[in-house]
């Protein structure tokens, strides 16, 4: 899975409608350029090839001021909901998840109700129990890496990986049933995105 997908469906679904160089603006405000492959290039190639596969409706809203082509504002279609959702679900309950994924899952995670919030981490969480308890049928933590040679290295680092993901992940949940963060149907959401003409501190 590819987190530039849901990057993009997520950055303009905050919009509603958002042209290009809101979506680019709002990832580099995250910061996404630097913990994923969201750069200038790729956001501009994923809308249009989302717009292709119809997941985003293009509308040209107006005539570029410097002679080039007509600005494009791109809005979500049903398909493309769908889509975002899939993907948003996706990341938060895979326990093998790249981190460019999982951030952009944890981005969006208020779109979900509070309660699928908490039941899709606690699947994650079963996963990476699923997934530590298969590294250790073949190696004993215990007895440390050196027992492997230096390839027990890489189940030591399976296992540390496996243990504070989950803890990452546990107290996470925690904060969520503890109230922290406005989900879906709660209210208004917390505005991750910048203004209309809004100075980009960290745009590249």
């Amino acid at each position: 899975m590819s987190a530039i997908r849901l990057l993009v469906l997520g950055a303009v679904k905050q919009h509603g409608r958002a042209h290009g160089y809101q979506v680019r603006n709002d990832l580099e405000y995250w910061g996404a350029h630097e913990w994923s492959h969201a750069k200038p290039g790729s956001i501009y190639h994923a809308l249009k090839q989302m717009a292709k596969q119809g997941l985003l409706h293009a509308h040209e809203v107006a005539p570029s001021a410097v002679g080039g082509p007509p600005r494009v504002e791109y809005e979500l279609t049903e398909s493309g909901t769908e889509e975002y959702f899939a993907l948003l679900r996706e990341a938060l309950t895979t326990y093998d998840q790249k981190m460019d994924v999982l951030s952009a899952g944890i981005g969006f995670i208020v779109d979900l109700s509070r309660a699928e919030a908490a039941e899709l981490l606690r699947r994650r969480v079963r996963a990476l129990d699923e997934w530590r308890a298969a590294v250790t049928e073949y190696y004993t933590p215990e007895g440390g890496p050196g027992q492997l040679g230096h390839i027990g290295e890489i189940m030591h680092m399976w296992v540390h990986s496996a243990d504070a993901g989950k803890e990452w992940t546990l107290g996470l949940i925690e904060r969520i049933e503890g109230g922290a963060y406005v989900f879906a149907g709660e209210g208004d959401p917390f505005v991750g995105v910048l203004a209309e003409g809004e100075e980009n501190p960290y745009a590249t």
